[in-house]
């Protein structure tokens, strides 16, 4: 079975959300479910079916969080070290002109680049890892191949 890097955050953030789709959102569609069949022809009533489809998408992503929290390697990047780019360091690269960004690589479903968190899936993520300061990496880009030098590795 793949094992399924994230950070400690990461990992408290999906069992918060099972946690509230078990305890408040399954309740509640199961309840207007109920509600719904109350008024009648279930053929054409609009309410059964949306509530039928919020229940489907509900359990649908109870079994993907439990699945990825069962498989889960949870990486504490303060007890990683090294100059080299790996799951959970903290990277600032400089592209071709120079503008300097600062990434943390964090698994799927932590990324948000708003905060400077970039999936280890992402094509950039993919090309930094492995790479220490002063290494240059060329990124496919749909506007072209994009270049970064890495500056700085941490692990914060």
């Amino acid at each position: 079975m793949e094992k399924y890097p994230m950070t400690l955050p990461g990992y408290e953030k999906l069992q918060a959300e099972l946690r509230t789709l078990k305890t408040e959102e399954r309740p509640a569609v199961i309840a207007a479910i109920a509600e719904a069949k109350e008024h009648g022809d279930l053929k054409e009533n609009a309410e059964y079916h949306a509530a039928r489809e919020r229940q489907g998408f509900i359990e649908a992503r109870i079994k993907d969080l439990e699945g990825k929290i069962s498989r889960a390697e949870i990486v504490d990047p303060k007890k990683l070290s090294g100059d080299t780019v790996t799951f959970g360091a903290t990277v600032t690269v400089a592209d071709d002109d120079g503008h300097e960004t600062t990434y943390q690589i964090v698994g799927m479903e932590e990324a948000d680049l708003s905060k400077g968190r970039l999936s280890s899936t992402a094509p950039l993520a993919r090309a930094l890892i492995g790479k220490a300061v002063g290494d240059y990496v060329e990124v496919p880009a749909p506007s072209g191949v994009k270049g970064y030098e890495v500056v700085r590795v941490v692990f914060v």
